[in-house]
């Protein structure tokens, strides 16, 4: 994958303004792949955090803001061997289609965004982004859905309503759906999800059994203690989210390693991990990420950057969908 130069989101930026009908053409007919790698399992860089107004990393509350900086850290990881693809909502995902970054990728929809971080609504998790449909129709390749159960807060029993029903949808469109359950509560005036080993698997049976079909239902849980018996609670493919962990890469990493290692995980899906390493430098960490994975060595190292300036030299033309935008548009 080329580095992004300012001609490049000036294209992008032109393309939205004037021509909004490429990106349904554009996404429509990149190029696609299996869902599974040749050994079976799948490496997808996360980023459906802003649409949530999750815009935090670590300490920094606004380490995702900057639209700019994140599809450039997006491109330079999908760039990276071993990486199959990305998760992220419709905005994300129609920049990196518009930049020519999804071409061979797995791309997945996130659904449900309606729970906003820190609201007081925010358990009663609508489904304001993709359908199951819209996901189809698309030509993307896999949908992605947060269910968090909150046993003491009302609002659950909608996102569970909502979430069997989108569920159903995909089942019927034979599209992969993954869910993401979470036992969680609030907890001085913010929702906390419970990760302990027991909590985590009673989670998982409850997203399970959501839905008219499970045939194309996927798990995607956190890497807790006592993975082993997690992982028995469960027949469903399942790949481990990556989260914001406060420990340091090194126990990060080893923690993946060991739960890769149990039968039924297929994967990983990271973000912030990986997208805002604490040293900057995004393609090492999505190195280190995809190794453990599919066991990749020797990988090298790419021309690109961890971070690319704005300023960088233009991408082949090649690469970028040809601007097609009425004549005198400014945008």
């Amino acid at each position: 994958m080329p580095e992004i130069s300012s001609a490049d989101f000036a294209r992008l930026r032109d393309l939205r303004a004037g021509a909004p009908e490429r990106v349904a053409d554009v996404l429509r007919t990149r190029t696609r792949r299996p869902l599974l790698a040749d050994d079976g399992k799948l490496f997808i860089v996360a980023a459906d955090h802003p649409a949530r107004g999750a815009l935090a990393v670590g300490s920094d509350a606004t380490a995702m803001a900057d639209r700019y900086d994140l599809l450039e850290r997006l491109v330079v990881a999908l760039g990276r061997p071993g990486v199959d693809g990305v998760l992220g909502t419709p905005d994300v995902l129609e920049d990196l289609a518009l930049l020519g970054a999804l071409d061979g990728k797995v791309v997945v929809g996130s659904m449900n965004r309606g729970g906003l971080r820190g609201a007081t609504f925010e358990l009663d998790d609508r489904y304001t982004a993709y359908s199951a449909q819209a996901i189809k129709d698309a030509g993307l390749d896999f949908a992605k859905l947060l269910v968090r159960v909150a046993l003491e807060d009302a609002g659950t029993v909608a996102t569970l309503e909502a979430t069997a029903k989108a569920v159903s949808e995909a089942a019927a469109l034979q599209l992969p759906i993954m869910l993401e359950p979470f036992m969680s509560s609030w907890r001085d005036g913010r929702v906390v999800n419970d990760l302990s080993a027991d909590a985590v698997i009673t989670s998982m049976a409850i997203a399970a059994g959501l839905g008219e079909s499970s045939a194309y239902s996927w798990l995607k849980i956190p890497v807790v203690d006592d993975m082993a018996r997690v992982m028995a609670a469960t027949t469903l493919p399942t790949l481990l989210l990556g989260g914001d962990p406060s420990g340091s890469p090194d126990e990060t990493y080893a923690t993946w390693a060991d739960a890769l290692a149990l039968p039924g995980v297929r994967g990983l899906v990271v973000g912030r991990t990986l997208l805002y390493p604490r040293d900057g430098d995004v393609a090492a960490a999505v190195d280190v990420a995809a190794s453990l994975v599919h066991g990749l060595e020797d990988r090298g190292r790419s021309a690109a950057p961890a971070h690319v300036p704005h300023s960088s030299t233009p991408a082949p033309a090649q690469q970028i969908p040809p601007l097609s935008v009425p004549e005198g548009s400014n945008a």
